[in-house]
């Protein structure tokens, strides 16, 4: 009776958001400054603690899921995703008409506004990228939009930086984000500083850093996430083509790739998002959670967690894309690539919701093991 109950009540919720979208607005072909900062705030909780600073992804295999993706058709709508600038490379992938960068910690917002900043000052790839490292511009930037990723990656960790250069960024983007009035704090500026002299410090081969834990070897470096591939082959970072980069910067441009502070199992933050996304007759094509759903299920928070996800409006090719860490269900899982300490899984949002509606998901095993698509 209580898998029926709860089957029917996410029925219930389905079919309301159904109605709302359809007599929904329009989506937005832009966001006025103002309309930004008071979405990123409406829309944020009170950020939480997590003992890693997180400034680029840990999970090499973060691009296995695109060509499955792609296969599918998945494009448009709205992504929601969490962590730093993984995230944009599924953008790039799908396409979205607007996106959602969703994390418990206050600083990870800070970050995606180091990186709108430093979009909007860029004209071009090899521009964002001595931007973020603090290393001079090449002599002549003409042809550059045109070079393969290996190129910039080989320019960035041979050319020194200048602390100059990072100075007068930091002066650059903290001017501009003084125009937004967004309500940053000193100490916010001061986050956002830290933030930006950790990629000038350590460069191309920064990696993944966690408190009170020994750096593990296996985590990629900002070289390897950029030069990373997918399954079939192709290059698939965001930096990897001028196209995709420009698509990034034309959304942080119009203001419609929105930093929110929040728990994926809160109370406010994804349900807001979720009902913002239906007034405006989207969708969401992609939900990517990373391994949040590990802690989730340890600290006995996933079944709110699956309400949350179940309301999200959706299609029969919504996904949910996360992350696993061998180790964490005491042994590799079957679908990890050789050479890969994680292993990114892809499952239909549809399944999630009738499985989680079940009672399916009784440990992290199932959360891992049911429902997924194969990648290849």
């Amino acid at each position: 009776m209580i898998k029926i109950g709860r089957y029917l009540a996410m029925l219930l919720i389905q079919a309301l958001f159904t109605v709302i979208t359809a007599s929904g607005q329009a989506p937005p072909e832009s966001l006025t400054r103002e309309e930004f900062v008071r979405l990123s705030a409406e829309m944020s909780e009170p950020g939480g603690y997590f003992d890693t600073d997180n400034l680029i992804s840990n999970e090499s295999s973060y691009l296995h899921v695109l060509g499955r993706m792609r296969e599918m058709g998945i494009s448009g709508g709205a992504f929601i995703g969490v962590g730093p600038d993984q995230s944009f490379s599924y953008i790039a992938g799908i396409r979205p008409k607007i996106g959602f960068l969703i994390d418990i910690r206050r600083d990870n917002l800070l970050q995606h506004l180091l990186y709108k900043s430093l979009f909007e000052m860029s004209r071009q790839r090899i521009e964002f990228l001595c931007l973020l490292f603090g290393r001079p511009l090449p002599a002549k930037l003409e042809g550059w939009d045109q070079r393969p990723i290996t190129e910039l990656a080989d320019y960035i960790g041979k050319t020194p930086g200048q602390r100059s250069l990072l100075e007068q960024s930091s002066t650059l983007i903290e001017s501009r984000l003084a125009a937004y009035k967004s309500g940053l704090t000193p100490a916010d500026i001061l986050t956002i500083r830290r933030i930006h002299a950790e990629f000038f410090t350590n460069g191309i081969e920064l990696r993944f850093t966690s408190h009170n834990r020994a750096p593990r070897y296996y985590y990629p470096t900002y070289r390897d996430l950029i030069l990373a591939k997918d399954l079939t082959g192709a290059e698939g970072s965001f930096l990897a083509r001028e196209e995709s980069f420009q698509y990034l910067k034309s959304l942080q441009e119009r203001n419609l790739l929105i930093p929110v502070v929040g728990d994926l199992a809160g109370g406010k933050a994804l349900k807001s998002i979720g009902i913002y996304l239906s007034k405006h007759g989207l969708t969401v094509s992609a939900l990517y959670t990373s391994n949040v759903e590990f802690y989730l299920m340890r600290e006995d928070q996933f079944d709110q967690f699956g309400r949350n996800v179940s309301s999200l409006p959706r299609t029969a090719r919504s996904v949910l894309i996360r992350s696993f860490f061998n180790g964490s269900w005491g042994r590799v899982h079957p679908m990890t690539v050789p050479g890969h300490y994680s292993t990114q899984l892809l499952q239909s949002l549809d399944t999630f919701a009738a499985d989680f509606a079940a009672g399916l998901y009784q440990g992290y095993a199932d959360v891992v093991g049911r429902g997924l698509l194969k990648l290849k």
